[in-house]
């Protein structure tokens, strides 16, 4: 337990640093753009490249490759798994080279029409220019997972930080050398390409330290088909998953002109706490449940399952809990240059809404990774299709009342009937798998988030009353509460003696009370 924790605080601080730098990145956008057509459109293009990502790299690819691969390494050594890695490597090379030519020029062709709308010929032409991002980080996606595979985990994580390092860098060399926000998206897609290669090198060449040599190697083999097999189940039901935030993006453009940004914005902080901690847990427990399985280890798969959803609802509900009562001063606090008031006001609503989802979607994580190690891939297909249903059907009915809340709370209603019928699934396949496990720590975690957020709540009231406001109330509220939030839950859950938690402060009195007795 204590190894798989180390491996999940690397995993978490390096995607930590990632996401403080990706809000710096966003701040630095907003600040440069605002919530205008050209920051929609880049967000549109951008968003292209990154579905493929999660379809293809992230998403099937690597959900099919890491049981295969685990079992490949299991049985036959690293030099068999280096070579079927290879075949895949190159293959989806290929692939990705081939889909990216023909993506570039039906897009260039749509913009020499000209018969878009503006708001959609400017996504059109941006798109062009950032589709090539596409075979770098689907390419760097599954070099992440043969990585995280040998239990190598602080290389992998570490890459999104370089991206996110080379936009801002980029964002800045515009805001300096730009003359208006039509110069700077140029150089915001350079950065963003630029990143991309960084995010492939600097894992492959780690994966090359430990024995693998990328080199093409033909034939075909039993493991490529079963990989195979389990991808394409898989591409349907990620493919449906990238539906459902297309689904309200396109929706969210069509209500005017800021929708798209302030959905992003607000998905993005809900996704700090979500990437900070739930992929980090599923990063590295993914392998470990493909293991047991495939070593017939029930008990071990059991094990890892269930420390791996008491680890990630210990997290996912006090943060929930903490960006419903403080988004609207964590907004405030990064609303700077043309992002105005009233999209601020807007996105912080939108906060709220994804902080009561925070919850779903990291269990649905975890669910759909339980199931994926056992090679389930075609229920999670079906579950995925319901939940794009209540989505769409949801986004539609909702935004004719509440506009862009109405498609953030069609997203929550749509995460909630997902993690449902997951965790049923799952269930029904993993007999050994029992609901009443997780709900002692679910009353602990709950019992010790509700005082956290009555203590920020009073808190954000408090300093109200100081009459301060705009970015002082911010900074007084955020500053102040959140490590009073955090400090608190953790203090109430140690008390109660959360497994997980009373683990690690037990292994670290051992650590300084050896320290003290060498001293």
């Amino acid at each position: 337990m204590l190894n798989n924790l180390k491996n999940v605080a690397v995993v978490s601080l390096s995607t930590g640093g990632s996401r403080v730098l990706g809000l710096l990145r966003d701040v630095l956008l907003f600040a440069a753009l605002g919530a205008s057509v050209w920051n929609s459109a880049f967000l549109l293009a951008f968003m292209l490249p990154n579905l493929f990502r999660r379809l293809l790299g992230e998403g099937a690819m690597t959900s099919a490759m890491v049981p295969v691969f685990s079992e490949v390494l299991e049985r036959d050594g690293r030099a068999a798994a280096f070579r079927f890695f290879s075949r895949v490597f190159f293959r989806l090379l290929g692939g990705l080279l081939v889909l990216s030519f023909f993506g570039m020029l039906t897009l260039g062709l749509i913009v020499k029409t000209g018969l878009l709308p503006e708001r959609w010929q400017l996504g059109a032409e941006l798109s062009v220019y950032l589709l090539p991002y596409m075979v770098f980080i689907c390419l760097s996606a599954i070099v992440a997972a043969g990585l995280n595979v040998i239990g190598r985990f602080a290389a992998p994580a570490s890459t999104p930080m370089l991206l996110n390092l080379s936009i801002i860098g980029s964002l800045l060399l515009g805001m300096v050398f730009g003359k208006d926000a039509s110069e700077i998206v140029y150089w915001l897609c350079g950065g963003v390409l630029f990143g991309g290669l960084l995010q492939l090198f600097v894992p492959a060449v780690d994966l090359a330290r430990q024995g693998w040599r990328p080199r093409p190697v033909s034939g075909q083999s039993e493991e490529l088909g079963e990989l195979m097999r389990l991808f394409f189940p898989a591409l349907a039901g990620a493919a449906i998953l990238q539906v459902n935030i297309m689904v309200s993006r396109f929706l969210a453009h069509s209500l005017n002109e800021s929708a798209v940004s302030v959905l992003y914005l607000a998905s993005r902080l809900m996704e700090l706490p979500l990437g900070l901690f739930t992929v980090a847990v599923s990063t590295v427990f993914f392998p470990l449940m493909a293991q047991a399985i495939n070593t017939n280890d029930e008990a071990s798969f059991a094990e890892s399952f269930t420390s791996s959803m008491r680890l990630v609802i210990a997290i996912s509900i006090p943060a929930g809990v903490g960006l419903f009562v403080l988004g609207g001063p964590i907004v405030e606090l990064l609303r700077f240059g043309r992002f105005d008031s009233a999209d601020g006001l807007m996105t912080a609503s939108l906060v709220a809404i994804y902080g009561i989802g925070l919850p779903f979607y990291s269990a649905a994580t975890i669910l759909t990774r339980g199931l994926h190690a056992g090679k389930v891939m075609r229920v999670t297909v079906s579950i995925a299709g319901v939940s794009l249903i209540v989505n769409l059907c949801g986004s539609l009915i909702l935004m004719q009342f509440w506009a862009e809340r109405g498609l953030a709370i069609a997203n929550v209603l749509a995460a909630v009937v997902q993690s449902i019928l997951l965790w049923r699934s799952l269930s029904r396949h993993r007999k050994e798998l029992r609901l009443f496990d997780l709900v002692p720590a679910f009353a602990k975690i709950s019992g010790a988030a509700l005082p956290m957020g009555l203590i920020c709540w009073g808190g954000l009231i408090a300093t109200r009353a100081t009459e301060r406001g705009g970015k002082i109330h911010a900074i007084l509220a955020v500053g102040l509460l959140v490590p009073v939030g955090i400090l608190s839950y953790f203090a109430i859950l140690n008390w109660m003696r959360f497994e997980e938690l009373h683990y690690l402060t037990q292994r670290l009195k051992r650590l300084v009370q050896r320290g003290a007795g060498q001293a």
